[in-house]
């Protein structure tokens, strides 16, 4: 069974999603949950879920001790999941094209720092932009620049409001991401 390391700085609807997948099918389960907020809901999901968590801050996140940590659980993937920060170098160089993320945008569109939840969906509505979607991606030094893994698009209308496009937004990343996990965990059993 493939281990999986979520980092997330939020609610945790999106690592809700992929443990509640990979418990129905068995293929992997989430290992660990890392956070660079206490009060992160994500944090509530780990303790109800009985999964361990680490919570760190700007130093710690570039410490090698984290790398030997999470090491520790042999991780076939990290999964950024409504991850704020940039992942230090140390961590990327820790697991080459094993971390990937989810950008609520169609990117290149709307990417890059600052650029994140209800942000993008401002920024979408106020072009009037007539869709857009989320990008799942491997993370690389900058931010939302790695190479695109998948796509998925959803249309918006003149009268949705950031929050409906939110909405739309949520239940792409709910179903496409965890799906775009099994993919990429079956890949790595044929090679």
């Amino acid at each position: 069974m493939h281990s999986l390391i979520i980092f997330a700085s939020g609610r945790g609807s999106n690592a809700q999603a992929i443990i509640d997948f990979f418990k129905a099918n068995g293929k992997a389960k989430v290992s660990l949950i890392v956070s660079n907020k206490a009060d992160a809901g994500v944090l509530e999901i780990a303790k109800k879920e009985h999964i361990p968590f680490l919570i760190i801050d700007k130093h710690t996140a570039k410490e090698v001790l984290l790398v030997e940590q999470m090491m520790e659980y042999k991780p076939s993937l990290v999964v950024l999941a409504g991850y704020l920060w940039k992942v230090p170098e140390t961590i990327l160089n820790a697991f080459p094209n094993r971390i990937i993320n989810v950008h609520p945008a169609l990117l290149p569109k709307y990417g890059g720092k600052g650029m994140y939840g209800h942000h993008v969906h401002q920024a979408v509505v106020a072009n009037k932009e007539r869709e857009s979607g989320i990008t799942i991606h491997y993370v690389n030094e900058h931010y939302d620049e790695g190479n695109i893994i998948t796509q998925a698009r959803c249309s918006v209308t003149t009268t949705d409001t950031p929050d409906d496009v939110a909405h739309k937004i949520h239940k792409l990343e709910h179903y496409f991401f965890p799906r775009t996990i099994e993919f990429l965990l079956d890949s790595l059993n044929r090679y």
